[in-house]
């Protein structure tokens, strides 16, 4: 009887020992966890892209407005997301027109740049799938004439002048840039951008020659470029 005693005093020693430790080792692992979770460096960074107010103090026949923003979601993947609104008077062969628009721009980015600790800069590719909702106004036009040895008449009034809208066009962009950590959180950034139209709305007897976030467009190429020069503050936030 005394043997069972003790064997029963040892078992429960030792349960009591692996149940604290268990205790301790949870706790511990729940602590990592919830430090690791906290010191995360999510961030949400919003700006607007420069180069389109210095195009218009280039151009007067220009207009255009961007903003742009991202979220990082994991290490090195960020949502990004960009609002703009354009207007553009372009004299194309023998039609002169303007188009103006608003578009839309969702997709990603993925940052290719090994960071220190504590930096957040980013060599990155990404990609975007480019909505626009635009309107195109003939402003005036010269007729299609094979003899060219008369002087050709400029159309400035009459059915054709009249400007068309509920159109839209839908692309996709590849994109490659770099964003640098200036002061404090603020962010100087550069993208250059390769375009593929993939549908547009054209109107009636026209063409979108011009798209709002697209640029140039034509019945021979659905290929198209751009650029933006950006200034961005980050928020960090924690998830």
């Amino acid at each position: 009887m005394k043997k069972n005693h003790i064997w029963l005093f040892i078992i429960s020693l030792l349960a009591t020992v692996y149940w604290t430790n268990a205790q301790e080792l949870l706790g511990e692992k729940v602590i990592d966890t919830l430090n690791k979770r906290e010191k995360k460096p999510y961030t949400i960074r919003f700006g607007v892209d420069l180069s389109k107010p210095v195009m218009a103090k280039l151009d007067k026949d220009f207009f255009g407005l961007e903003l742009v923003g991202d979220i990082r979601l994991f290490s090195e993947f960020y949502g990004a997301i960009e609002l703009g609104n354009e207007r553009k008077t372009e004299q194309s062969e023998q039609i002169n027109f303007t188009t103006t628009g608003t578009y839309l721009k969702l997709g990603f980015d993925y940052n290719l740049y090994k960071n220190w600790k504590g930096m957040n800069n980013a060599i990155y590719l990404g990609m975007r799938i480019g909505n626009s909702f635009h309107k195109q106004k003939v402003n005036e036009y010269e007729p299609y004439q094979i003899n060219h040895y008369w002087a050709t008449e400029v159309i400035k009034k009459g059915s054709e002048i009249r400007e068309q809208d509920a159109l839209s066009a839908r692309w996709v962009e590849i994109v490659a840039g770099i964003k640098v950590k200036m002061i404090n959180n603020l962010y100087m950034g550069f993208s250059l951008r390769l375009n593929r139209l993939i549908s547009d709305t054209r109107p009636y007897n026209f063409d979108n020659l011009y798209i709002p976030g697209f640029n140039k467009k034509t019945d021979e190429n659905v290929w198209g470029a751009g650029f933006n020069y950006t200034i961005t503050y980050a928020i960090p936030v924690k998830l």
